[in-house]
């Protein structure tokens, strides 16, 4: 018997602090709702994702059968650390993402033993809480920037189409300086930076996007380096030009996280 399919969104999710996981805020919540849209399996074949929290010197591709809960974070409450997210993963899928890299010309490897870091499990607990979605990740490469990362997710478009939900994990701001010694009050430019991304998102202004380094308001001071911004471009790839955001919270966590998460279609 055939399945048809629907082409899923992209989706940028910020996973803000491990603390996510315990504390979900407005912006958990949202996850979960939402993920209650999508398909179930076997329509939704698996989820391929790109944390900043696992950063390779060459484009890697997750190929692990089971993979571990990495606890890659310390001096946070001992409940966090309890923790387990136990979702499959899939060589199979891991396989077909490094044939598409390929085929677009990135050169990229196999790791079939990596685990799934707090970039990929936080959200994913919001979203999938049974564990029951097999999940691929996708390292970000060393040294690269958006106009390359965004050519990754590119090359990865058409799994969309075939059941598998491309998502980007990040941040919409970090600076952990400001976090460590942050308090409530939502500063200014954490706003400003957040809405003018939105507004170049919604317009589609892919070469605005490209130069938010020097375009964007506050952006140095939003992300002083810029690892947590970077899977909003691979989001933003796999999307399509054409796709415009469809916004789940703009919620700002401990006056400085932006949790800006959002499906694009």
């Amino acid at each position: 018997m055939s399945h048809v399919r629907a082409v899923l969104p992209s989706v940028f999710v910020s996973h803000g602090s491990p603390m996510f996981a315990l504390e979900a805020g407005e912006t958990g919540p949202a996850l979960s709702a939402w993920a209650q849209t999508l398909p179930k399996a076997p329509a939704l074949r698996g989820v391929v994702i790109m944390s900043p929290h696992w950063m390779a010197r060459a484009p890697s591709v997750m190929t692990t059968a089971q993979p571990q809960t990495w606890h890659d974070f310390g001096g946070f409450p001992a409940a966090l650390y309890e923790l387990q997210y136990s979702a499959p993963g899939s060589p199979a899928l891991g396989q077909e993402v490094l044939g598409l890299l390929q085929a677009a010309g990135i050169v990229a490897q196999s790791d079939d033993k990596r685990p799934f870091d707090h970039g990929t499990w936080v959200p994913l607990m919001h979203m999938f809480p049974k564990a029951d979605v097999p999940v691929v990740q996708v390292a970000l490469p060393m040294g690269w920037g958006p106009q390359e990362v965004h050519a990754m997710g590119a090359a990865l478009q058409g799994l969309r189409a075939s059941g598998v939900l491309v998502m980007g994990s990040g941040s919409m701001t970090h600076n952990l300086g400001e976090f460590f010694g942050g308090g409530q009050v939502v500063s200014p430019y954490v706003t400003e930076f957040s809405r003018w991304i939105e507004a170049a998102i919604v317009r589609g202004d892919i070469p605005a996007l490209l130069d938010y380094r020097s375009l964007a308001p506050h952006a140095h001071r939003a992300h002083p380096t810029e690892d947590h911004f970077l899977p909003l471009f691979f989001a933003l790839g796999a999307a399509g030009e054409a796709a415009r955001p469809t916004y789940l919270s703009r919620e700002v966590m401990y006056g400085m996280l932006a949790m800006d998460t959002f499906t694009l279609r």
